[in-house]
């Protein structure tokens, strides 16, 4: 291999390295090229790369297309020679007189080089016009700086982060500058825009300390290849995270047809053996108008898109403005708690008492917990205990509730009314080591006996099948705290867990009670799960109790007490001191 063969090919490395070439436009290159023909009062200049087989234009003015032959294209004089080039008049020059250029009616031509701190030359800065022109050397020193900003350009691109390392694929940041550059160019229509996650954050840390950093690289190269394959020649992926990478869909896209491609996709990446190993890829998609999306927007977008990918069975979703309304909202939720729980306004108990069906009397009642948003008003606990239960104030949640119920019990217990309350236990709590003295503490500091609370498990509860977990539960039992199952008969395992947990009642579930009168099998169930409790030794609550009908039905199967709006609805501690006044004499659910 000669000299001059060893050469371009390691210039068409250098630039191949530089990951320029099918690029979108950037701001950052097109104000120089604007630069340069103002200075030179000409129509039209561009930042040309020397590829192969063509000039490709990272950037212009005054022209349409991309590219043109890299045959007779005087840019190519200049990246092979590394000097700057002078065409006064095509029609005087024998060899470029019937070039692209010269046939297009170009008739002046001066270019600059492009040259890399290594010295390669990568193209040219140039400048043209349609009719023969002299050129001083001032004006092509000027060209030469101009030219050597934009090298300084490319170098900064580099240096200030905008390739992430490990894959060679611009970043985030490049991401970003390059979706800003498309709304400054005032780009038109519809795009899409995807994300591809890899991994979930534990999947991803899991395979670094199991399989270590060496087998992630070879995971993400072969991601990076497959992506750069997928956009094609005249694009490029991002990877703008440790296991992320957006790319964008071709001009003129349907969000339908795309989708299919992108199944494909996944499947290949699926397929590869490196990424079957501890991996779950997902990808969102987001559908924007370049003029009406930011850029930080375009990418909440699709990290939101992406997550909901991920609760997803195709594992590949569509940004949705609803769900990404719910997200928000729940953000915000999470964001005013803290507020909520310092405010003396905004949270508040209320009480749902429950009927001893034998006996008639009212001893006991369930603490559900109230939150009145200064803003977003009355949120239902259905909507905001599971998002406070996952984050860091779910701890402070049960304290907040377990001293408001304790102290209504205190303050019944002087006003002549011994009272049970019923709390929800939170699934946290039973990997809390100080729960259990904590509890206790409260009900030292309102003088309030172990068996006046209990505390209600459900299913998500109850599968924290630790060691730990049934020694804070016996613990609660030994020392007098009654346990309950909550909504029994719709989870998966409760029968299991009814010969293992310590507790002491059982709920009944409130869509078994709904039905019940549906029919005699709906009937049956129900009086099933009464007989099977009580054959462990459990006491029976029926919740959702709404109609006279239901509560003498489940007083014949011999459900031991009830609950639901037929008796009371959730109602303010003074409200329930009322209701049990006017209510002195017990209950009588049948006739006769």
């Amino acid at each position: 291999m000669d000299f001059t063969m060893h050469n371009e090919i390691a210039r068409l490395s250098s630039l191949k390295s530089l990951r320029l070439l099918d690029t979108l436009p950037s701001e950052n290159f097109d104000r120089i090229t604007r630069l340069a023909a103002d200075i030179f009062g000409l129509p039209i200049a561009a930042v040309s790369l020397t590829d192969v087989n063509r000039q490709w234009f990272k950037s212009k003015v005054g022209v349409d297309h991309n590219e043109i032959p890299r045959e007779k294209a005087p840019c190519a004089n200049v990246a092979e020679t590394k000097k700057p080039f002078v065409i006064r008049d095509f029609q005087q020059d024998d060899c470029y007189v019937d070039s692209t250029l010269g046939c297009a009616g170009i008739r002046f031509y001066a270019g600059a080089p492009l040259v890399t701190a290594d010295g390669y030359a990568l193209g040219a800065l140039c400048v043209l016009g349609t009719e023969p022109r002299d050129v001083t050397d001032k004006e092509m020193a000027t060209l030469c700086d101009l030219a050597a900003m934009v090298m300084d350009q490319v170098e900064l691109t580099h240096a200030l982060g905008r390739i992430e390392p490990c894959s060679g694929l611009p970043n985030r940041f490049q991401l970003m500058n390059d979706l800003t550059d498309s709304a400054l160019r005032a780009d038109v229509g519809e795009r899409i825009i995807s994300l591809l996650d890899l991994a979930q954050t534990e999947q991803f840390e899991r395979l670094s300390r199991v399989l270590g950093p060496s087998h992630f690289d070879t995971v993400i190269h072969a991601v990076s290849s497959l992506l750069t394959e997928h956009v094609g020649p005249n694009a490029t992926p991002y990877h703008v995270g440790p296991t992320q990478f957006a790319f964008f869909a071709p001009d003129n896209s349907d969000v339908e047809s795309y989708m299919i491609l992108l199944k494909g996709l996944l499947c290949e990446i699926e397929g590869d053996s490196d990424t079957q190993i501890s991996m779950t890829p997902a990808i969102g998609m987001v559908s924007y108008d370049p003029q009406t999306m930011l850029p930080e927007d375009i990418l909440r977008s699709l990290q939101s898109a992406v997550q909901d990918a991920r609760e997803s069975s195709a594992k590949i979703e569509l940004f949705s403005p609803a769900m990404d309304l719910r997200h928000r909202r729940n953000f915000r939720i999470l964001q005013d708690f803290r507020s909520a729980l310092a405010a003396s306004d905004q949270l508040s108990l209320v009480f749902q008492p429950r009927l001893d069906v034998a006996t008639g009397e009212i001893r006991s009642a369930e603490a559900l917990l109230r939150w009145d948003h200064p803003v977003l008003g009355p949120i239902s606990p259905v909507e905001f205990i599971p998002v406070v239960e996952a984050s860091a104030f779910a701890r402070e949640l049960t304290d907040w509730v377990m001293h408001k119920a304790i102290s209504h019990i205190s303050v019944w217990g002087k006003r002549g009314l011994r009272f049970k309350l019923s709390l929800n236990l939170l699934a946290l709590n039973l990997e809390e080591g100080d729960f259990f003295e904590r509890l206790m503490s409260k009900l030292v500091l309102f003088d309030v006996e172990p068996n006046q609370i209990e505390l209600e498990l459900t299913e998500t509860v109850m599968m924290k099948e630790t060691e730990g977990a049934f020694g804070l539960l016996n613990q609660l039992k030994t020392a007098g705290v009654q346990l309950a199952i909550d909504d029994f008969g719709t989870g998966y395992s409760s029968l299991a867990y009814l010969q293992k947990l310590p507790a002491d009642v059982v709920k009944i579930d409130r869509s078994f009670v709904a039905e019940m009168e549906n029919g005699n099998r709906e009937r049956v169930l129900v009086r099933s799960m009464i007989d099977l409790s009580h054959s462990l030794g459990y006491r029976v609550v029926a919740e959702g109790v709404e109609t006279q009908e239901a509560a003498n039905l489940l007083e014949v199967l011999g459900c031991d007490e009830i609950q639901g709006y037929w008796l009371s609805r959730p109602v303010r501690s003074e409200a329930l001191l009322d209701w049990l006044i006017a209510r002195q004499r017990p209950v009588v659910l049948l006739a006769g």
